[in-house]
């Protein structure tokens, strides 16, 4: 993948944060394959409590694995370079493991931030960091929800 002003690779940001001193790193991952304003709450939130908020997106492969051959809607290039737009975000990477666990032991953040969906339990790398955050889903709003809405309003007129 190529490296921008955020988007950068596993080992380069790595490097990067293993000099980041004292500021406090937030970690945080999805597929975000259809970017929603639940996302966008989280990574607010997200960036709220620290002072770096990296965001890491499944890749391609990972998202078909975990979501099937249908998905991703938005390749993983379009949705890293979506999510390094928001102001709140400062570091995006792209993971192709089915879990974040590898990054989260390379990067060593100091809160990790989900999903309320997700149980204590079910937040990979839950016993890795100092904090874990679970943040309050929006009610109604998913990227599965947004499919099923477009299909119902469109349908095969599109």
């Amino acid at each position: 993948m190529k490296e921008t002003k955020k988007v950068f690779s596993r080992a380069v940001l790595a490097r990067m944060l293993s000099r980041r001193g004292k500021q406090k790193i937030v970690f945080t991952n999805g597929c975000f394959d259809l970017l929603h304003v639940g996302h966008v709450r989280l990574f607010k939130k997200a960036r709220s409590l620290g002072d770096k908020l990296v965001v890491a997106v499944n890749s391609d492969d990972s998202v078909r694995r975990l979501k099937g051959s249908a998905r991703p809607l938005v390749s993983e290039k379009e949705r890293a370079e979506l999510l390094a737009s928001l102001n709140c975000v400062d570091y995006v990477i792209v993971f192709d493991e089915d879990t974040p666990l590898e990054s989260i032991l390379a990067l060593k953040p100091d809160v990790l931030i989900k999903g309320a969906d997700y149980g204590l339990s079910e937040i990979v790398g839950n016993e890795i960091v100092k904090k874990v955050v679970r943040f309050p889903i929006v009610k109604g709003v998913s990227t599965t929800n947004l499919i099923k809405k477009v299909l119902k309003a469109y349908g095969d007129k599109v």
